[in-house]
């Protein structure tokens, strides 16, 4: 009987462990559905935004069309991207904490990092 440890029971560095994680398939997932929210939304949050610099610079009678009092068009868009803001947030809390914190977190446990609840998203 030996002492020895085989070479495969040693401990890899952090470094190694993390390029290992970095190269997993569950690791590649987790990037493809973090992109697959993010890209997409920021193009449409990007297209509605340009769309409402637009028109307020070249539909100026479009956007002084009055909708109700003194409100007119130009006001409803401006508070419609405050709101837009808003939700891209709450959808993006609401997809990060069912399709990217539990691969997340199973990562995390697998490498040995210690996982910290952030309590209730959204």
């Amino acid at each position: 009987m030996s002492t020895d440890t085989p070479a495969s029971a040693l401990p890899e560095s952090a470094a190694e462990r993390y390029l290992a994680v970095q190269r997993s398939a569950e690791f590649a997932g987790l990037r493809r559905a973090l992109r697959g929210f993010v890209f997409p939304m920021t193009i449409a949050f990007f297209l509605w935004y340009a769309l409402y610099v637009i028109l307020s610079a070249y539909a100026r009678d479009f956007m002084g069309t009055k909708v109700v009092g003194n409100v007119n068009v130009a006001l409803v868009f401006g508070l419609l991207q405050f709101a837009s803001t808003f939700l891209i947030a709450w959808l993006y809390s609401w997809y990060a904490a069912r399709r990217i914190d539990p691969v997340a977190d199973r990562i995390r446990a697998e490498i040995g990092e210690v996982t910290h609840d952030h309590g209730p998203r959204g």
